[in-house]
């Protein structure tokens, strides 16, 4: 073989490797986070400590596995390595934790559809924000071993700018794609959970895919937060902006839409 074949060869067996880990530490956490909401199931009785705590872990495996899975966005072949691991944990999420929210928007959906009280919902979202700081701590303890070079550049890097367009278009953007999200989501109610969990981890890659190059199509406040704590630290309003106030609002239009609706209707 060649010098550059060798370099070719190496390289390839060093980033495989490199996903491998990646994937395996993905895996491992959200089997920690498995084995924690059983515990809680089967020992906490009281009602409001077992839904903090069930909303507090399927935060954190969202946020711990979706920082890990953030690095994996230039693997070879770009982008479709990226798009299908985002495909294929979000159905594993769906699957593995049913029951919650993981999101302040959805439970803000919640609130105003009534589906729960206002104290029950500042409850779940205390807990997915709690969640996604313990997620980001766990994050960086495990980046800061060193065990790939990925991890190690990644904690070095600080803010990692995810808005790559103006503060008005990626404001647009989180709006847009938290009501579509939301309108889809209605319109999945009706189709068997086995399949929902599918449609609706497709919905999230299509718009991965279609904004996350401008802003990471995150539209969830607690994930923003974890990903990117750095960049709000800096800039906290024009993230706050972007990545609290316009998912929120589009929550709000959403359940405008369907109060007219169904005033309408009636």
């Amino acid at each position: 073989d060649t010098p550059l074949t060798a370099s070719l060869s190496l390289g390839l067996t060093m980033v495989l490797d490199e996903t491998c880990i990646s994937l395996l530490l993905m895996t491992g956490t959200m089997m920690l986070v498995g084995g924690c909401r059983k515990l809680t199931g089967r020992h906490i009785h009281s009602r409001r400590p077992r839904m903090f705590l069930l909303e507090l872990f399927a935060t954190f495996q969202i946020c711990a596995c979706t920082s890990e899975l953030r690095l994996l966005a230039n693997v070879q072949p770009k982008p479709h390595v990226a798009l299908t691991l985002t495909y294929g944990f979000t159905v594993l999420h769906g699957l593995t934790l049913t029951g919650s929210t993981c999101n302040p928007c959805g439970t803000l959906q919640q609130i105003l559809d009534g589906g729960i009280s206002v104290k029950q919902g500042g409850l779940k979202i205390g807990a997915q924000f709690a969640g996604a700081v313990l997620a980001r701590i766990y994050i960086h303890y495990i980046w800061s071993m060193g065990i790939i070079e990925v991890h190690s550049e990644a904690l070095a890097e600080g803010c990692s700018n995810p808005i790559q367009t103006t503060e008005t278009q990626a404001f647009s953007i989180e709006l847009l794609f938290s009501t579509v999200f939301q309108l889809s989501i209605l319109q999945f109610e009706a189709v068997k959970p086995s399949l929902r969990v599918h449609l609706i981890a497709l919905l999230i890659t299509m718009l991965v895919y279609g904004g996350g190059n401008l802003t990471g199509a995150i539209f969830n406040p607690a994930l923003a937060f974890s990903l990117h704590a750095s960049c709000f630290h800096e800039k906290f309003w024009d993230y706050s902006l972007v990545y609290w106030m316009a998912p929120s609002l589009g929550k709000c239009l959403y359940a405008f839409l369907h109060l007219k609706k169904h005033c309408n209707n009636t």
